[in-house]
C-alpha cells in the first residue's frame, strides 16, 4: 500500500502541475473524450474520488446509494459532468485537490487486503488504489492531449500495464465473445529501458514493445496502428482489438490518426475505468474513454 500510495500521489502531482495556472479558456479546451473539456476530466476525477472516499470510510452507506447510481445507466457520467459545469475552473481544481487529499488519507488507513465496494465486484484496497492511479493517468492523458503536452513516461506505468494484462479475459467477455484459451505473453520495455513481462514464457502468442504504447492501448487512448507494439499470433491480435484496462461497456476507443474521422472520438459508459483484483474480474471505476 505504501508503494501504491506513493505512486498515486506522484501521478496526482503531475496532473495538478499540468492544469495549475491554466487560464479559463484552456479549461474549456476539448479533450479526446467526445463532448468533454479539460474541466470535465478534472471534475470527473473529483466526483469519483469523493465516491472512493465514501466506499473506503462508509462501505455500507456506499452500498445503500449504489443502486440509485447504477439505475441512471451510461448517461450518469455525462450528467455528472454537466452538473459540474456550474463551477468555475478554479472551483473545479480546488474540488479535485481536496477530494484527492481526502481519498488518499482514507486509503492510507486501509489494509491492502481489505475489501471495498465499488460499481461492480468488490475490490481489495490495493486494487482499488491501483484503479485510481490508472484512471488518473488515463484522464491525465486526455488533458495532456488537449493542451498539447507530451508527458514523460514513468515507472508508474507498470501498474497500468498490470491491469491491462489481468483484464484480458474481460475485453472479450464484455463484448459477448468467447475468452480464448491460448495464453498470451507480454514483453514490454519500461521507460527506463528495463524489461517487464507477464504471461507464460513459452506462449506462442506475443505482444511486445514500449510499455507506454501498451498502456495507451489498454486504456483506449491510442489505436494499435499508432503504436510501436508488435503482435504475434491470432489470439494476441484478437486481444489487441478489444483490450481495455477498465470495466463496463466496451469503449469505441480511438480511430487511427490517419483515418478521415473527427479528431476526437470518445466512447465507453458509466462503468469505464477500473482495477482488476488479483485472480479476479475487473473492478469498476466510472470514467470515459
Amino acid at each position: 500500500m505504501d508503494e501504491l500510495l506513493t505512486d498515486l500521489r506522484a501521478e496526482t502531482a503531475e496532473l495538478n502541475a499540468m492544469v495549475r495556472g491554466l487560464d479559463p479558456a484552456a479549461w474549456e479546451l476539448p479533450t479526446p473524450a467526445e463532448g468533454w473539456a479539460v474541466r470535465d476530466q478534472i471534475a470527473h476525477l473529483a466526483w469519483f474520488d469523493d465516491a472512493a472516499t465514501a466506499a473506503a470510510t462508509d462501505p455500507e452507506g456506499f452500498r445503500a446509494v449504489l443502486p440509485a447510481v447504477l439505475a441512471r445507466g451510461d448517461s450518469a457520467v455525462d450528467e455528472l459532468a454537466a452538473a459540474a459545469r456550474t463551477l468555475t475552473a478554479a472551483q473545479v481544481h480546488a474540488w479535485f485537490r481536496a477530494a484527492r487529499t481526502r481519498s488518499l488519507e482514507a486509503f492510507a488507513r486501509l489494509d491492502a487486503g481489505a475489501r471495498l465496494p465499488w460499481y461492480g465486484p468488490d475490490m481489495s484496497a490495493a486494487s482499488f488504489v491501483t484503479a485510481r492511479l490508472m484512471e488518473t493517468w488515463a484522464h491525465g492523458q486526455d488533458v495532456a492531449d488537449a493542451l498539447g503536452v507530451v508527458r514523460v513516461p514513468t515507472p508508474r506505468l507498470r501498474h497500468v500495464a498490470t491491469l491491462g494484462v489481468r483484464a484480458m479475459p474481460y475485453g472479450f467477455a464484455v463484448r459477448g465473445l468467447p475468452v480464448p484459451a491460448r495464453p498470451v505473453r507480454v514483453e514490454l520495455t519500461m521507460p527506463d529501458g528495463s524489461p517487464w513481462a507477464a504471461g507464460p514464457e513459452d506462449a506462442d502468442d506475443l505482444v511486445s514493445g514500449p510499455m507506454l504504447d501498451f498502456c495507451l492501448l489498454v486504456v483506449q487512448r491510442r489505436h494499435l496502428a499508432d503504436t510501436a507494439l508488435r503482435v504475434r499470433g491470432e489470439t494476441a491480435r484478437a486481444w489487441t482489438a478489444v483490450a481495455q484496462a477498465f470495466a463496463g461497456p466496451p469503449g469505441r476507443g480511438r480511430p487511427p490518426r490517419g483515418e478521415d474521422r473527427p479528431p476526437f472520438a470518445g466512447g465507453g459508459g458509466l462503468l469505464a475505468g477500473g482495477g482488476v483484483p488479483p485472480g479476479g474480474s475487473p473492478g469498476v471505476s466510472p470514467g470515459r474513454t
